[in-house]
């Protein structure tokens, strides 16, 4: 990684104050996020929507599963972003193979419900590490940070049931008086197409928005632990005091 081209100031952080440099990432590239991952995004949930009348739960499980890809996208906005590079969605598509492909069998199964993956995933996607390598890389960045990582995860998995359910909850909000008892049965009433409809586009409408922050977050602490292990911080002066 070129660390004199950082366009952000590094230096060791609390893992939480990195989660929130992540948070502050996705404000200040946010056009970037809306015009390359977005499209991808909206494509993605639109056919997961078409399965709605297999199951009404298959959008959600679609969704839900298909999280890790969905992330690569966003890495690689924030990676160029870092930078201060602007992405648009054509720059995505050049690199498609490189970003959406590679290790993917093993990125939707045996590391799926890792509880620190956005914290993992730059080793295999940035660094190209792989087996041996991979796994020793990976010990290495979750060493003493294991607590911090599965915490920020905990966080925003909370964050997005709650706001899953608020979502909800305005229905019941706003009912005409006398009829919150019914839209409440009916919201978690099975069987009805209607109210499935409902129920998942809260949850991927949830998701559309979180997940940019939760990526972010895990690419900032993944950045603040490689300050501490290569003293990035201190490189960066000298090749600014030298430059």
């Amino acid at each position: 990684m070129r660390v004199d081209a950082l366009a952000v100031q590094l230096r060791p952080r609390p893992m939480a104050e990195a989660a929130d440099l992540g948070v502050l990432l996705v404000h200040q590239h946010a056009r970037s996020l809306l015009r390359t991952w977005a499209p991808l995004y909206a494509m993605v949930a639109g056919l997961a929507m078409a399965s709605i009348e297999v199951s009404g739960w298959l959008p959600m499980l679609t969704v839900f599963w298909l999280k890790p890809w969905l992330d690569r996208s966003l890495l690689f906005v924030l990676s160029r972003a870092v930078f201060g590079e602007a992405t648009r969605f054509a720059d995505l598509w050049a690199q498609r193979r490189a970003v959406w492909g590679g290790d993917l069998p093993a990125t939707l199964t045996l590391r799926r419900l890792s509880p620190w993956r956005s914290y993992t995933q730059p080793v295999g996607q940035l660094e190209g590490q792989r087996g041996k390598a991979r796994r020793q890389r990976r010990e290495q960045l979750l060493k003493g940070k294991r607590g911090a990582a599965a915490g920020m995860h905990m966080v925003f998995g909370n964050v997005e049931a709650v706001l899953g359910l608020g979502l909800l909850a305005l229905a019941i909000l706003f009912a005409p008086e006398g009829t919150h008892r019914q839209v409440l049965a009916w919201l978690f009433e099975s069987g009805s197409v209607a109210n499935e409809l409902v129920g998942n586009l809260a949850y991927l409408l949830v998701v559309g928005l979180l997940e940019p922050f939760y990526v972010a977050a895990g690419f900032a602490m993944y950045l603040n632990r490689r300050v501490e292990l290569e003293a990035w911080d201190i490189e960066q002066e000298f090749r600014r005091a030298f430059a």
